[in-house]
């Protein structure tokens, strides 16, 4: 039993089991510091304060030790040392520690608070994050796993600000090793690291649905597609009413199949030449309706087209083919999916026109030229007209043709004539499109648009004469530039 009883000299002292121990004065003490109890003591230097326990002359026990900076320490001590458990304040940095101390650096398990915003719980090292530990910086991103000389170091775990995940090997403060990332757009990518960015081999599997199995440098993909190809001739020609297979394939800059690439969707379309020539065709130009918003699409080959419907790609009853030059291959990918949604109206694609890539690669199967659209009104020559008209009947399935009523205001033009709807595509030239829609965007990079000249050839045909290439269009119509405000 211990009893608390005041002097005769007035100073607070314990009794216990009736032996008196004295202790020192609570006010400051100047010269020696307190020998036992509990004291108050100011040292030479004045930037040192203590007030607490004291055994043998030494700080011992509990106490707080104050600095003339503000910062301070209040905890255990033992023979003077700051040791055990207590709280560290600076003053300098507005940091606060507590936890384990051993000889008057954090050392053990504790928790410090930062003044810029975070906090660090786990081991600690001489005044370092050492070990294992759980990191959440001023932005809110939290670090669970190992650390080394005040760094992530060895296995972690991270979560990002923006969401991100990351879980593998650190050095020094970067990804670096192997390790799994989890973007929150739904991507990931598992592979080998080097300072924070992918390198080395490594496979990412993106939300737009591609995947690319490759090396990696400085965190960009190796052997990635940078365009499409369509395979086959420069120009193709196929007979009007006829299919055609296409193959499609994603190459790298030095021309080589970009096989550590799958899933990029593609898309194909077509378009017709806004102004014919008559060297290849019976028709001279198109005339679009008002209000149907077609713009010319420039093409690689000196002249501009309009978009022009293809039929279904997946006939369940497909004609003999009779292209005269296609590219040929075995299919990569099955037939588009029959239940698709349906053709809508004047638009260029078609139930099955899009594909995904497999190992680089996509097959275009049974691929036809549509009807005349509405809206769409082709104008052929008067010559080609006198030739439909001397055809025997039944051998042009083009329906009957009538002369133009001519431009509005009266003034018609001479040598052309207007033919109605007819039940598939007109002799002519046309453009094959190969469009990369896939979204989004794969590294939020898009694939420039492919395209292929094809010409179709009217039913009994033979090879059309090749124009010459210096100035194909002076070779049109006389007066189609004059006439293309209406059209």
């Amino acid at each position: 039993m211990r009893l608390l009883r005041e002097t005769s000299s007035g100073k607070m002292a314990f009794a216990s089991e009736g032996r008196a121990i004295s202790c020192m004065s609570c006010r400051e003490l100047p010269g020696r510091p307190p020998r036992d109890g509990y004291g108050i003591y100011v040292y030479p230097n004045s930037f040192f304060r203590y007030e607490g326990e004291w055994r043998g002359g030494k700080k011992h026990g509990r106490g707080k030790l104050l600095f003339k900076d503000g910062s301070y320490y209040e905890g255990d001590f033992v023979d003077g040392e700051i040791t055990g458990e207590g709280c560290r304040h600076w003053t300098l940095t507005g940091n606060t520690y507590t936890g384990q101390f051993v000889l008057g650096e954090p050392q053990g398990h504790g928790i410090m608070k930062y003044q810029a915003g975070g906090h660090y719980e786990g081991e600690l090292f001489r005044g370092l994050r050492e070990g294992h530990g759980c990191l959440v910086d001023a932005d809110g991103q939290v670090y669970w796993g190992s650390f080394h000389d005040n760094k992530r170091h060895g296995r972690g775990r991270m979560v990002f600000r923006n969401g991100d995940e990351y879980e593998g090997n650190w050095v020094r403060d970067q990804r670096q090793g192997h390790g799994m990332l989890r973007l929150v757009d739904g991507s990931t990518y598992e592979g080998q690291w080097h300072s924070g960015v992918f390198s080395g081999q490594g496979s990412m599997a993106h939300c737009s649905g591609v995947t690319y199995r490759g090396i990696w440098i400085n965190g960009h993909p190796m052997a990635q597609a940078t365009r499409i190809a369509i395979l086959g001739p420069e120009v193709m020609d196929i007979v009007q009413g006829s299919s055609l297979t296409l193959t499609i394939q994603l190459q790298q800059d030095n021309g080589e199949v970009a096989t550590s690439e799958d899933g990029r969707e593609l898309e194909i379309s077509a378009g017709v030449r806004y102004v014919q020539l008559p060297a290849y065709s019976e028709v001279s130009f198109f005339r679009v309706d008002d209000g149907l918003g077609q713009t010319p699409i420039q093409t690689p080959f000196g002249f501009q087209c309009i978009s022009y419907p293809l039929s279904s790609l997946e006939s369940k009853a497909p004609e003999p083919r009779a292209a005269l030059e296609s590219a040929s291959a075995h299919s990569l990918l099955p037939e588009g999916d029959p239940g698709g949604p349906p053709a809508r109206k004047h638009e260029p694609c078609c139930p099955g026109s899009r594909r995904r890539a497999e190992r680089g690669c996509v097959q275009f199967s049974d691929v036809r030229l549509g009807p005349l659209p509405p809206g769409y009104h082709a104008i052929p020559f008067l010559e080609g007209l006198r030739e439909v008209g001397s055809r025997p009947r039944g051998q042009d399935h083009r329906g009957t043709t009538s002369i133009a009523q001519g431009p509005p205001g009266g003034s018609r033009l001479d040598g052309v004539a207007k033919a109605e709807p007819a039940a598939e595509a007109f002799p002519g030239e046309y453009v094959i499109m190969i469009r990369d829609v896939t979204t989004p965007p794969f590294l939020g990079h898009t694939l420039s648009t492919a395209f292929k000249h094809l010409r179709v050839l009217a039913r009994g045909a033979g090879q059309q004469p090749h124009v010459p290439s210096e100035d194909p269009e002076a070779l049109s119509w006389r007066g189609a530039q004059d006439s293309r405000h209406w059209l």
